[in-house]
């Protein structure tokens, strides 16, 4: 659809959608030779109110199909309108009502159909004026610029009737359409503004004629852009100011944009969110002149040559001021949002096909990409995140994720802060234990956009079946679950809270509602970083879930000193894991202590050795250092190679091979740390 702007004048700015020249002169007359006049939307009426002219360059926009009614009172020439947009010419002949017209999807930019229903009071029924008006998505409220009684029948009968008719939830908009503009030299504009200042529903008011054809095509443009790009959820033109919610929602896209978190979105930034909304380049001087617009009007809208959160809102709200929604629009619906300002579902929890005993872990991209996220919020570059860095990244969600468990479930620092490698691992376990979580997740850190991908589902990989695993006696996981069983005061708190090199002492200081039932954290074997998850089930021998059966590997704990505790994984064992094929390693906790006589008919190095398991393994988190790792080496190891649990596994060289490869790779890996470090 053309512009009744001639482009020769204008400078476009593609980001924006707009017409810059006009935009730089919102406090002055536009140079563009574009002073008609067509149409006033309720935004835009600080410029009318303030005398200057309001420009219309308009674009044919469409997201769904919608049904658009014409209603009015006799004779004022509606239904001409109608024929006037189908022909391109004034009927010799008009009929008294006409029938139902669809624009086709494929002459639309969105490709979607728009349906325009006509109404007669001479044929149909009220009963059917009221059907149609359930059904609309907005209505064109017809009136004739040389007849005051059509004027005043817009607010005793039309938008009454109409608002009865509809939830006062979820009103329609309406578009007030002046019609026979050809007949008077004058404008109705100053007797319809106060009736749109009375009735938020109504969008815009338009004039026209259908005999010269004057605004035809216009007006159903606006009739589609307020379906499409509604004012409502954007902006209150009482108070001349965006909604909260639209502030809260662009503010969470600057901070998405502003990919060095440093507050102010620089040139690069700006071209980047440039090419997500819009598709195309932004001219260097084209940017400069709109970063000349926000210096003239806000103090604080540009600093060191960039664009703050300040002057980003500031732009948005002079686009809406003047009817442009449709850049607001564009860039909420980029990023995910729908007509209420709420992000899609669609968006946040896009398609993902997991078959049975598939596991979910993130890919190099996903990691990369939480990487840059990482680095974006650690301004200190201490690779660690204090309480307000977390805060701060978490600004984008609508609520805290994580809670205090979370410093309890992954590696910190000597001040309780998550680590760069906790903070991975953390990742890491939502990921594998509710996907759907870190879809939501990665959602709200704008991955898909920030990534270039259709939706963060590319983030995922779907490892295959465990079954194929064990028969190729191979895997590429690289996340394998370890599930801790043991009876009550056995010491499974403590083994997992060793895995994140916390001796005793320092777990005694964890607060009973911090504690958390997970702990993982990364192990090396032969060379190759896994992860580890370990999960703490709780005792109840009586019932155990197949969450509590389904893992990698089992570890049965016993505590030494406790003459009874052996029993109970004893019992659990020959239950539940004799018959499978889930490897099992037997943990004789508190080494350091006494060791008691168990009250169980065999020893525990006796029932390991009937069960062909390898020995009760010593271990205790009483040490002045942080506990040895080795053990998470073995059942990492365990996990990988089930079929080698048991043969290869009891070998001592074999273990001897894995603990060296892993100290050896695990001093390589800190060194490479340290380094990447310095670089930061």
């Amino acid at each position: 659809m053309m512009s009744p702007c001639d482009g020769d004048h204008l400078l476009i700015v593609a980001w924006f959608q707009i017409c810059l020249c006009c935009l730089a002169n919102s406090y002055g007359h536009c140079q563009c030779h574009c002073h008609m006049t067509i149409g006033v939307s309720k935004t835009a009426q600080t410029d009318l109110e303030s005398g200057y002219p309001v420009c219309n360059h308009t674009l044919m926009l469409l997201s769904d199909s919608h049904t658009c009614p014409l209603v009015s009172t006799a004779k004022v020439g509606k239904t001409s309108l109608i024929m006037s947009l189908v022909s391109e010419e004034f009927p010799d002949d008009v009929p008294l009502r006409a029938e139902e017209i669809t624009i086709p999807a494929d002459v639309t930019p969105e490709r979607v159909p728009t349906h325009i229903v006509d109404y007669s009071e001479a044929e149909q029924s009220d009963e059917q004026l009221y059907q149609e008006i359930s059904k609309a998505n907005v209505i064109c409220i017809v009136y004739s610029v040389n007849n005051k009684k059509s004027i005043e029948k817009v607010t005793s009968h039309w938008i009454p009737l109409i608002n009865d008719r509809t939830d006062k939830d979820s009103r329609v908009p309406l578009i007030l359409v002046g019609n026979k503009s050809d007949l008077v030299e004058h404008s109705s504009m100053e007797t319809i503004l106060p009736i749109m200042n009375q009735y938020s529903d109504i969008e815009t008011c338009v004039e026209c004629s259908a005999k010269n054809l004057k605004n035809i095509s216009e007006l159903f443009y606006y009739a589609q852009k307020a379906v499409l790009h509604p004012t409502g959820p954007l902006y209150c033109p009482e108070e001349k100011e965006m909604k909260p919610s639209c502030i809260k929602s662009l503010t969470r896209i600057f901070k998405v944009s502003d990919l060095d978190n440093d507050g102010i979105l620089n040139d690069k930034e700006l071209n980047f969110f440039q090419r997500t909304c819009f598709n195309m380049p932004l001219a260097p001087q084209a940017l400069e002149d709109v970063k000349n617009v926000v210096r003239k009007n806000m103090t604080d809208g540009v600093e060191d040559n960039g664009l703050t959160l300040k002057g980003f809102l500031f732009l948005h709200t002079l686009f809406i001021q003047r009817g442009r929604h449709e850049t607001t629009w564009t860039v909420l619906r980029r990023f995910g949002y729908d007509d209420d300002l709420e992000l899609h579902q669609e968006y946040l929890f896009p398609l993902l096909k997991i078959p049975a005993d598939c596991t979910t872990e993130l890919n190099h991209n996903a990691y990369l990409f939480l990487q840059s996220v990482f680095d974006k919020h650690d301004k200190d570059r201490d690779c660690a995140l204090s309480p307000d860095e977390v805060k701060d990244l978490f600004k984008v969600f609508p609520y805290m994720p994580w809670g205090p468990d979370v410093n309890n479930t992954v590696c910190t620092n000597d001040q309780g802060w998550i680590t760069y490698q906790g903070y991975l691992s953390q990742w890491t376990l939502t990921t594998y234990l509710d996907v759907q979580r870190c879809l939501e997740y990665l959602g709200y850190l704008g991955y898909s956009i920030i990534c270039e991908q259709e939706s963060q589902a590319a983030a995922i990989t779907v490892t295959r079946n465990k079954r194929i695993d064990l028969q190729k006696k191979q895997t590429q996981r690289s996340v394998f679950r370890c599930n801790i069983l043991g009876a009550r005061g056995s010491g499974k708190t403590s083994f997992l809270q060793a895995f994140l090199g916390r001796n005793l002492l320092k777990q005694r200081k964890i607060r009973e509602d911090h504690k958390s039932f997970y702990s993982i954290n990364t192990t090396y074997v032969y060379g190759q970083e896994k992860y580890l998850l370990l999960h703490e089930v709780m005792p109840d021998f009586d019932f155990l879930s197949e969450e509590d059966l389904a893992c990698d590997v089992v570890c049965l704990v016993y505590d030494v000193n406790n003459p009874r505790s052996f029993e109970y994984c004893a019992k659990v064992y020959k239950q539940y894991f004799m018959d499978s094929k889930t490897p099992c390693m037997m943990i004789a906790s508190k080494s350091d202590l006494h060791e008691a006589r168990q009250h169980y008919s065999l020893t525990p190095l006796d029932f390991c050795r009937k069960n062909k398991l390898h020995p009760p393994q010593p271990w205790t988190c009483n040490t002045v250092d942080a506990p040895n790792k080795d053990l998470y080496t073995k059942l990492t190891t365990m996990a990988m190679y089930p079929h080698m649990a048991q043969a290869d596994l009891k070998s001592s060289t074999f273990w001897l091979r894995a603990s060296v490869g892993a100290t050896v790779f695990a001093v390589l890996g800190f060194a490479m740390y340290r380094a990447i470090l310095k670089q930061r």
